[in-house]
């Protein structure tokens, strides 16, 4: 508290963000302020505090402090430093993943239908965001069947000498072979845009007169066309859920809280469509308000996309309109946050609220499941404690080509997808197809980095003294701890026995590893489990605890092959010319061209070589030299 009042005596009453900063440099707290001066003299008053401000306040050895121009301009750049830093003892979106768009592009060759995520680099139309990947391949599904868009990539569109087979069964008119008039097929990207835009029922009518004026004509195809193309228009609109009328472009915001953690559901409506829904359960102490949660979430998550006209939220904040200013700000253009309080808006609100408590009731309920399914594991095992974490290892390869370890990450709340990881092992490492070398090759470096990332403290020393602060313990049960608590790996004793050497070797030797062998005729059931000090034994067929490892044991097997399929694709669409020092993609395309295949390439002289369009002498001596040694 000494350390904040002497901050606090040369700070400005001006608007602007601090950082409290513990003794290791980690930054414990982002917070943004009116007047600087009045809020960190809150923290020196040295009362009325809760337990987690009075420890915060406790770690604080040092602060920084970045003055802004408004109170708005501060609260975006607490939400950039937050989201960067991820303080402790701040509010952490957890899922911050990118939401994915429909951008129909602007290209003189052809209009491309494609999903987006990301930066707005490409020119073009953007529509969404969409609430998963799910629900945007549905409706470019059916986009490609009204308005029969290329979904190609430019590349492909370029090489084409003949309609491919989108072009067969009605999903693409062709315009990469001439299959329709480029205007008529920029008439067809601009119903798109149009329909995606919320003019559905232009689009529609005109495709219902079309429909009469080709039958009228006894023009059966087209007419039977544009009844296709109706049908897939009208399955687009029945797909979006529950749409409004009196909510064109709004976000949906509602939170739910039980039993110390929170779910903000989101609705996403667009040109009168629900696009879908998302669940969120941001990281937040118990001690927090649901407003405090709330506001703070609707900083982080507008913080890397563009926020609509309108957001709804389920409850009035005290900061509303400095959210409301800040994302104004982001946007370019007004933005309301409103709760509201009676009609269809309130409704649409309730029934997110509800959605919000569901996903919540459930999670828990997972949770609960998965801990008893831990605390099974533990039993089974031998192991002194349930594990908060557990690591599953495997590897995969063809005869040791493309040879790929993986790693995935289970505890109380499932599969913890982020914490997956991948290991490339090159041939100049392992050999080619010894496992017992890529396990310890895997186990070596994670752990070997793990030590550096996450260095363990030392064990305490027992004391009969209580415990000085106790809410520590309870507080920090509920963060994912960084090192395993139980190792899984595929393999009998010899696996064992040489993960153990590594571990010992690296000073971790007392994280528990258990070998998974497979049973005979690799039949599901008759596994047997190998660890230290312990004869190998089984578990009862039908035992909870057995199809839990199994359970880990598949997904870690499927994501070892995963990997390995993606590697063993990249290497199949590898190009030698690529490795070809001063070859870039323009020359790389000049010689494909000229010659049509690398094979044609490779047999090519010098002679032939420098003949090519764009290609100089230089160039061309390398690309001799790198297919014949020597250069001769």
């Amino acid at each position: 508290m000494e350390v904040i009042r002497q901050f606090w005596t040369n700070l400005p009453n001006k608007p602007g963000v601090y950082r409290m900063i513990d003794a290791q440099g980690e930054v414990l707290y982002v917070g943004k302020a009116k007047s600087l001066k009045a809020r960190v003299g809150s923290y020196a008053r040295g009362h009325a505090h809760s337990n987690r401000i009075a420890r915060m306040i406790a770690d604080t050895v040092q602060m920084e402090f970045v003055t802004t121009g408004t109170e708005s301009e501060a609260l975006l750049l607490e939400a950039n430093l937050i989201k960067q830093l991820r303080p402790r003892y701040n509010v952490l979106l957890r899922d911050d993943k990118s939401l994915p768009y429909i951008l129909v592009t602007e290209d003189e060759r052809g209009p491309q239908l494609t999903k987006h995520r990301g930066a707005r680099t490409r020119k073009g139309a953007y529509f969404g965001p969409f609430a998963s990947v799910w629900a945007v391949n549905r409706t470019m599904t059916a986009l490609q069947r009204a308005f029969l868009l290329r979904t190609c990539s430019d590349s492909y569109f370029d090489n084409r000498t003949r309609p491919c087979l989108l072009f067969q069964i009605k999903r693409c008119s062709g315009p990469c072979t001439g299959e329709i008039a480029r205007e008529d097929y920029a008439a067809l990207a601009g119903e798109a845009r149009d329909f995606l835009a919320g003019k559905s029922s232009k689009v529609k009518e005109r495709l219902a007169a079309d429909m009469q004026a080709a039958s009228d004509a006894l023009e059966f195809e087209r007419a039977a066309r544009c009844r296709d193309r109706l049908a897939a228009l009208s399955a687009i609109q029945s797909t979006q859920g529950v749409n409004t009328r009196s909510v064109e472009e709004a976000d949906v915001v509602a939170i739910a809280e039980e039993g110390g953690q929170f779910c903000v559901e989101v609705f996403f409506f667009r040109n009168w469509q629900n696009w879908g829904n998302r669940a969120y359960f941001p990281k937040a102490d118990k001690s927090l308000s649901t407003e405090e949660v709330l506001t703070s979430f609707l900083v982080q998550f507008y913080s890397d996309k563009p926020p609509p006209r309108q957001v709804l939220i389920s409850q009035e904040i005290e900061e509303g309109p400095v959210v409301a200013a800040a994302l104004s700000a982001r946007a370019g253009s007004k933005v309301e946050v409103i709760a509201p309080r009676r009609g269809e808006r309130r409704q649409i609100v309730e029934n997110a609220q509800r959605n919000a408590r569901e996903a919540l009731g459930r999670r828990l309920a997972d949770t609960a499941s998965q801990q008893r399914l831990l605390d099974l594991v533990a039993d089974a095992l031998g192991l002194e404690r349930s594990p908060r974490r557990v690591e599953v290892y495997d590897n995969s390869h063809i005869s040791g080509a493309n040879a790929v370890g993986a790693m995935i990450v289970a505890g109380a709340a499932g599969f913890m997808k982020t914490h997956y990881r991948t290991f490339n092992m090159p041939l100049d490492t392992v050999n080619a197809g010894d496992d017992f070398a890529m396990m310890r090759e895997m186990l070596r470096r994670r752990f070997a980095r793990l030590l550096k990332e996450a260095p363990r403290a030392p064990a305490p020393a027992e004391t009969d003294a209580p415990v000085e602060e106790p809410g520590w313990q309870e507080e920090n049960a509920d963060e994912f701890p960084a090192w395993p608590d139980l190792v899984l790996i595929d393999g009998g004793q010899g696996q064992v026995s040489g993960v153990r050497a590594i571990l010992a070797e690296l000073g971790a030797g007392d994280v528990p590893v258990i070998g998974v062998a497979k049973g005979q005729d690799r039949e599901a059931g008759r596994e047997t489990f190998f660890t230290e000090g312990r004869a190998p034994f089984r578990l009862p067929p039908r035992d909870p605890a057995l199809y839990f490892i199994q359970r880990l044991r598949d997904e870690a097997h499927r994501f070892a092959i995963g990997a390995h399929r993606a590697k063993r694709k990249r290497e199949i669409a590898k190009n030698p010319l690529d490795e070809i020092p001063g070859v870039g993609p323009t020359r790389k395309r000049a010689l494909l061209h000229h010659f049509g295949t690398v094979k044609a390439i490779r047999r090519a002289g010098l002679d032939d070589l420098m003949r090519t369009p764009g290609i100089n002498e230089a160039t061309a001596r390398a690309v001799h030299d790198f297919f014949h040694e020597g250069g001769g």
